[in-house]
């Protein structure tokens, strides 16, 4: 089996648990690529280091890897899937950060996971993602997110004001400080936190939210992802910043912004054990109060 691991950091009490996966996963013959930055982080025994290949960027990860393990939280797992793009390498993420909706397998499961993945029992879903269409260059060679897509005020301008249209059809004007547009995956992320509903990873659908707007009766709408969401913007402010995950570009309010479904989709692994459902009952405490 050909493997790729990534992380973005971790702290040096995670070296323990980094050797033992690997360890586990040399016993099986594993061919594996570590990223650079974390080779580097820690002293790993030169048993371990001859046996690892080293790797930078997207362009050295080949169609050929089984599995991409992202070692972190969800963020971890956002940057992964800039790195897979369109190569259609799955991505399974074990949580060494903290809340963990994408990276649902915890560390202390790390045995779980590598038997899964050598008997590969493990569950593939497929994830949409958005993509962001402008009239200027923005984002470099990676203009998507699997969780969304987002504008926002700076921090010493006063609010927004963003013009939302459907396929060409106005929907509404939203005074707000910003708006998010979220994939499904990303309903339990920021969307979530700015009072927008949480729907299921198959739904279909982009949830448009404000946050924080001025209009009281402006509430988050899902629409079918096969529209395409363009905006104008206006503002006192000269500029503004787009976010696509946890990515941002300040841009000037004059730029023409669409974000559409993505062509390609992310292969998201999970362990059969753990559903969509399931991490919601764990993540959120559902199910817990007994007074019922």
């Amino acid at each position: 089996m050909k493997l790729a691991i990534y992380s973005r950091g971790l702290d040096f009490e995670q070296e323990n648990p980094i050797q033992i996966l690997l360890v586990e996963l040399m016993r099986y013959d594993s061919c594996i690529l570590i990223y650079k930055p974390l080779l580097e982080q820690f002293s790993f025994p030169q048993a371990i280091l001859e046996k690892l290949i080293p790797f930078s960027c997207s362009d050295e990860l080949s169609t050929d890897i089984d599995m991409l393990i992202s070692l972190g939280g969800d963020g971890t797992m956002l940057d992964a899937v800039t790195l897979v793009k369109q190569k259609n390498i799955p991505i399974l993420g074990i949580n060494f950060g903290r809340l963990g909706f994408l990276a649902s397998i915890s560390k202390d499961e790390l045995s779980l996971a590598v038997d899964a993945l050598i008997n590969r029992t493990f569950h593939i879903e497929k994830r949409t993602l958005i993509h962001l269409d402008s009239n200027e260059p923005l984002f470099g060679d990676t203009p998507f997110g699997l969780n969304e897509f987002a504008i926002h005020k700076r921090d010493i301008s006063p609010m927004v004001k963003i013009h939302t249209y459907l396929n060409g059809e106005f929907l509404n004007s939203y005074w707000a400080d910003g708006l998010i547009v979220s994939t499904p995956t990303g309903s339990t992320g920021y969307n979530m936190s700015c009072n927008g509903p949480i729907v299921f990873p198959d739904s279909s659908s982009f949830v448009i939210t404000p946050v924080a707007p001025h209009n009281l009766n402006v509430r988050p709408i899902v629409v079918p992802d096969n529209n395409v969401i363009s905006f104008e913007i206006e503002s006192r402010s000269d500029q503004f910043i787009c976010a696509l995950d946890a990515r941002r570009e300040i841009v000037n309010k004059s730029i023409q912004l669409a974000v559409r479904k993505e062509a390609f989709y992310v292969n998201l692994a999970r362990l059969n054990e753990n559903n969509f459902l399931s991490t919601l009952r764990t993540k959120l405490t559902w199910g817990l109060d007994k007074r019922n």
